[in-house]
């Protein structure tokens, strides 16, 4: 069993890290923790130096020590080593933030982000977000090209969950549409019905040199910024696509230069 005060403090800074400034009745929205709890949580970790408090700029914000967190730490997955620079090049030439996902058991997780190299992102922050795999479109991506067996074992995985967002998971033959669809384009795009809905994001999958999928590239955009979705996706789904393609190209080289 776990110590529950650190799973606690855990939770608020993987909170804060998604919010420049937060407040104690953002936190207890959005991790259920009761207020004074999260009171104690806040003062502890500003009195460590991980937290500032200033009601000026709206609460409380993490600190720079808090990057000093992941000093020890330098393995990255090789797909996310081979997307990053096609990412970051995504961005510099179409300025919107892109973005690289993994799979984690039910939901695909943020690894790698362009947000600090866009003037024009929707979000602070995406790195370890964790995203829905039906509803929002890096985890379509990945859940719709994903092999057979795979495939079904998430989908029942899916099926047990509580998350509205995995509701269509027990509509078999609406979830089959969905899929259908999404291979057919080959790209996958947020749901309409779910928040944020001034933002929309498409979203390819990336396979590996066996043809498995094994991460989702997609890239975010204002709605404001296009006359419709099919004017965003006809500009961008075939720049992701090919983006992805020389991903996996990389991805290949990098395996083999491993076993070298």
């Amino acid at each position: 069993m776990g110590i529950r005060s650190v799973e606690r403090a855990l939770s608020v800074l993987q909170e804060m890290n998604l919010q420049p400034y937060t407040s104690v009745g953002h936190l207890h929205a959005r991790t259920g923790l009761p207020k004074p709890t999260l009171v104690r949580i806040l003062q502890t970790l500003e009195h460590a130096g991980y937290v500032e408090n200033d009601p000026r700029l709206g609460g409380y914000q993490l600190s720079a020590l808090v990057s000093s967190l992941s000093s020890g730490y330098h393995k990255e997955p090789m797909v996310v080593e081979a997307g990053r620079p096609w990412a970051i090049a995504l961005t510099r030439k179409h300025q919107w933030p892109v973005s690289i996902s993994l799979l984690d058991r039910d939901a695909v997780v943020v690894r790698f982000s362009t947000v600090p190299d866009s003037s024009v992102s929707p979000f602070h922050k995406t790195v370890n977000m964790r995203l829905p795999l039906i509803t929002r479109g890096m985890g379509l991506a990945y859940l719709a090209f994903a092999a057979p067996e795979e495939f079904d074992l998430i989908v029942g995985m899916l099926r047990k969950s509580e998350d509205p967002e995995d509701e269509l998971a027990r509509h078999p033959e609406k979830l089959d549409r969905l899929i259908a669809l999404t291979r057919e384009r080959g790209y996958a795009i947020r749901s309409p019905q779910v928040e944020p809905r001034n933002s929309n994001t498409i979203a390819v999958p990336v396979f590996n040199d066996n043809g498995r999928v094994v991460a989702s590239l997609g890239l975010t955009y204002f709605t404001s910024a296009f006359s419709s979705q099919t004017e965003a996706c006809e500009r961008y789904a075939s720049v992701l696509k090919s983006a992805s393609q020389e991903i996996s190209k990389d991805l290949a080289r990098l395996n083999k230069s491993s076993l070298i």
